[in-house]
């Protein structure tokens, strides 16, 4: 019933139409089985599919704001990844590349555009690293790259020694008010920027994961890591960059802009939820991007 795809990127597919039905798409949510877990998923919409990696402050819930109009022309597939929502696993080494294809293969997709956020954006890029023939653009939103330690992040390394030292002590209130003013305020801004609607729902994620303490597993880190290799990504890419974001994603995303070749960026004056600050503007910047990377790869 499912497509194949190896380590190597190769892929065989054997069903790759993502459309069924009447034509105009279905929704359809579950459960994946993948090995040591299980991995809960959502999908909507007919077209080319796009996949939506969420960030590591988040579950899938963050893309309610944009699915319904990503829907309008893709098949829009999002999950939670291991450790968070209603997704579970076993105390397992894994691949969150392995997972990835492992959804796309029971959607039936033999490749997509690729679309995360923050952690979700490191895991999207060595997506495309790995998988290189399944992924038709990158769009990487306040993402960082594997292997890549930023100055920045050395210049604030005891604000981390100290988020360290609550996640030890599991003192989950604490260390969900941290993220909070750190990842949604941004770092040395005030609590009112935002709408405090919006800063409570991130908080109750963080907060809600960080309780339920549920088994991640062990990821298996991308070999070589993508620090050196961002020039094998010959796939149209986009950069989202938060302003007001934590200067070390920043500097992450900007060496992304600088290495991939033909990488756009767009900068929002926001922190690091851009999609939840700026929810109409961020998806009306994908869908342009997405629609010229179709006509890209029409032409080809």
């Amino acid at each position: 019933m499912c497509a194949s795809a190896s380590r190597s990127g190769t892929w065989t597919p054997r069903l790759a139409d993502p459309r069924r039905g009447d034509g105009r798409g279905t929704s359809e949510s579950g459960f994946v089985a993948v090995p040591g877990g299980s991995i809960y998923f959502e999908s909507q919409g007919a077209g080319h599919p796009l996949v939506l990696l969420h960030a590591g402050v988040a579950n899938l819930r963050m893309w309610d704001f944009q699915v319904d109009r990503f829907a309008e022309r893709h098949r829009v597939i999002r999950y939670d990844t291991r450790g968070y929502g209603r997704t579970e696993s076993e105390h397992v080494e894994f691949s969150n590349r392995a997972d990835l294809a492992a959804i796309m293969d029971h959607c039936l997709a033999a490749s997509a555009f690729v679309l995360g956020a923050s952690r979700g954006g490191g895991i999207a890029l060595d997506f495309a690293l790995e998988y290189p023939r399944r992924v038709d653009a990158l769009i990487v939103a306040a993402g960082g790259i594997s292997g890549y330690r930023p100055p920045a992040a050395t210049e604030r390394q005891s604000i981390w020694d100290e988020a360290e030292r609550m996640w030890k002590a599991h003192d989950w209130e604490r260390l969900s008010d941290f993220e909070t003013r750190w990842w949604v305020d941004g770092p040395e801004q005030p609590p009112d920027r935002v709408d405090a609607a919006l800063r409570e729902r991130v908080h109750d994620w963080i907060l809600s994961t960080y309780r339920a303490e549920k088994e991640e597993g062990i990821p298996i880190q991308l070999e070589p890591p993508a620090v050196g290799r961002l020039a094998e990504l010959e796939v149209p890419t986009l950069v989202l960059l938060g302003e007001l974001d934590d200067p070390a994603t920043n500097d992450s995303c900007r060496r992304l802009a600088g290495e991939i070749t033909g990488a756009r960026l767009e900068t929002f004056p926001t922190a690091h939820m851009i999609n939840l600050e700026e929810p109409d503007r961020f998806a009306a910047t994908v869908m342009s991007f997405l629609a010229s990377a179709e006509g890209t790869t029409r032409s080809a």
